[in-house]
């Protein structure tokens, strides 16, 4: 392929700029980066363990981000607090492992998620987590259909309640050995045969940079199915710099392209000093 030196240098003098950062208070942080608002940043809260959620809220609102992932009822309350969106729900879920793939986890799932669904909707959230778990030897026409019977079972509450169930993508290549809904095309064809608007695919830019690549491919032609994306630099699941593979400006121009109007959250284990430094660096390299 050949060299382009102006793309080089401006994602050089992008990501500069935000290392840049590192240097600034918050206050200064806050008033010298403006964002455009095409994208609508979350953050997920256990990427910055250094942080209390009190403390990642006052400082993530400072970088411009308007939500944070993964947070349960119990910390919702600190969230309202601080004006912060609870972008991605979590607490219905067994683990990562345990998930709608198979029956035999259903009915704990069916009662988690029927008890917590009010709840999201009550406190005026819409995204709340769920997970296929692992495949331990199941072909994916099994997966699928063991997927639809659980999930058929509590759409209709979500229906009732506004709240639109997301199963996340992960890969199952390097971090989550075995996860079944590793390819997008697995997830894709599990919206289609609920057909809701109350299931969509939360599509982790970085787990499906690993398993299957083609990001703005799939963007550009399965929009409609993805609900909610989280980024992470590849490889390492670190900052979003030169050090990782993925072009984030470019799928960001898919995701804006897409009409997409919900969050992108930034699910990144950061690796330097100063972890609020790397977020707003996420931030900035994201912000198209």
């Amino acid at each position: 392929m050949a060299h382009n030196p102006g793309r080089r240098t401006s994602f050089k003098k992008m990501i500069l700029g935000g290392a840049a950062i590192g240097s600034l208070s918050s206050f200064e942080m806050k008033e010298k980066y403006q964002l455009k608002g095409n994208i609508t940043h979350g953050v997920c809260a256990w990427c910055f363990p250094q942080y209390s959620l009190e403390e990642l809220c006052v400082e993530a609102k400072k970088i411009g981000i308007k939500g944070i992932d993964l947070v349960g009822p119990g910390g919702w309350e600190t969230l309202k607090k601080h004006g912060i969106h609870s972008s991605m729900c979590n607490g219905a879920e067994i683990n990562l492992v345990d998930g709608f793939g198979e029956k035999k986890f259903h009915d704990q799932l069916v009662k988690n998620y029927s008890e917590l669904i009010p709840l999201v909707a009550k406190a005026g959230y819409t995204n709340l987590i769920c997970f296929s778990g692992n495949r331990r030897g199941m072909d994916d026409e099994t997966g699928l259909k063991n997927c639809q019977e659980g999930l058929e079972k509590i759409i209709p509450i979500a229906k009732k309640h506004g709240v639109i169930l997301q199963m996340e993508l992960l890969n199952s290549r390097v971090d989550h050995k075995d996860y079944l809904n590793d390819k997008s095309a697995f997830g894709i064809e599990l919206c289609k045969r609920l057909d809701s608007e109350n299931f969509k695919l939360l599509f982790d830019i970085y787990h499906m940079q690993i398993d299957e690549g083609d990001l703005i491919r799939s963007i550009r032609d399965n929009h409609q199915y993805f609900g909610h994306y989280h980024t992470a630099g590849n490889p390492g699941r670190n900052e979003l710099n030169e050090s990782q593979e993925i072009n984030y400006p470019a799928v960001m121009e898919a995701i804006k392209a897409s009409g997409f109007k919900g969050f992108v959250s930034h699910e990144f284990i950061p690796k330097a000093e100063n972890k609020m430094a790397s977020l707003a660096q996420a931030v900035e390299v994201c912000d198209v």
